[in-house]
């Protein structure tokens, strides 16, 4: 894997012998109970598999070591609606680049709603420049769940950052994972770094990147066409009517 001097995080390692038990939530996770350190791609690291294997647990514990709030949103953003996250964060060693990132954001599906709130809660304060110029200038909330989602991705990012995205699919049409990939192509050429928790084939497709599986065997490397999202789809256009023949009729 080359390896860039502008990557701002290299690794994450499990402080293994501060960890309580490995018998309760979530270090009994399959894939964070033989989790001993883990290496990301310079420009984009990929983490997927079926829900409650633990990627967005992760996920979100490597956000929060590196300084973002739990919910998303930038370094600045320290609301809280909820107190749900775990503590993994706290057995977590992250090993950072040389280079620190001059821009960042934690962007997740479930939480966005929050952040759009807490944006204009900030505006109605007039404590300085209206915060909403930067995620394109119309309030969040007067756009649809995915257009909300996609302007801030288009007009927020701003390059030579990190950027940590929790199922960002969830929010957009394929079109706009199409879209997303262009635009992550262009901000990883603006010396960005991006980790991704997702379950879509299209946005797992961009080459330059490293995949990593959870799954009930634990964590392993994989590469798009070995990912079971890839086959599954893959099979279902391929031989739809089979496909739903067993689908419909057991």
């Amino acid at each position: 894997m080359e390896m860039l001097n502008g990557q701002y995080v290299r690794r994450v390692k499990m402080k293994r012998e501060e960890v309580p038990s490995f018998n309760q939530f979530p270090y009994n996770l399959p894939s964070l109970k033989k989790l001993d350190e883990l290496t990301f791609h310079p420009k984009v690291t990929f983490f997927i598999g079926e829900n409650g294997m633990g990627k967005s647990t992760l996920l979100e514990a490597v956000a929060v070591a590196l300084g973002f709030n739990p919910e998303g949103g930038s370094f600045n953003f320290n609301f809280s609606t909820y107190d749900s996250h775990s503590s993994l964060d706290s057995f977590l060693r992250v090993i950072k680049g040389v280079e620190k990132p001059r821009d960042g954001f934690f962007l997740r599906a479930e939480s966005f709603y929050n952040v759009a709130s807490n944006i204009e809660e900030l505006d109605r304060e007039g404590m300085g420049p209206r915060v909403i110029d930067s995620f394109g200038g119309r309030s969040l909330h007067e756009q649809s769940h995915g257009e909300a989602f996609f302007s801030t991705f288009l007009h927020r990012f701003r390059g030579n950052g990190i950027y940590i995205l929790d199922e960002p699919e969830a929010a957009l049409s394929p079109l706009r994972q199409m879209s997303m990939l262009t635009r992550i192509h262009d901000l990883v050429k603006e010396d960005s770094q991006f980790i991704i928790a997702t379950h879509s084939p299209i946005i797992m497709a961009y080459p330059d990147a490293v995949i990593y599986e959870f799954s009930e065997q634990g964590l392993k490397e994989t590469k798009l066409e070995e990912t079971n999202h890839y086959q599954i789809m893959k099979q279902f256009f391929d031989d739809k009517e089979r496909m739903m023949h067993h689908l419909l009729n057991g």
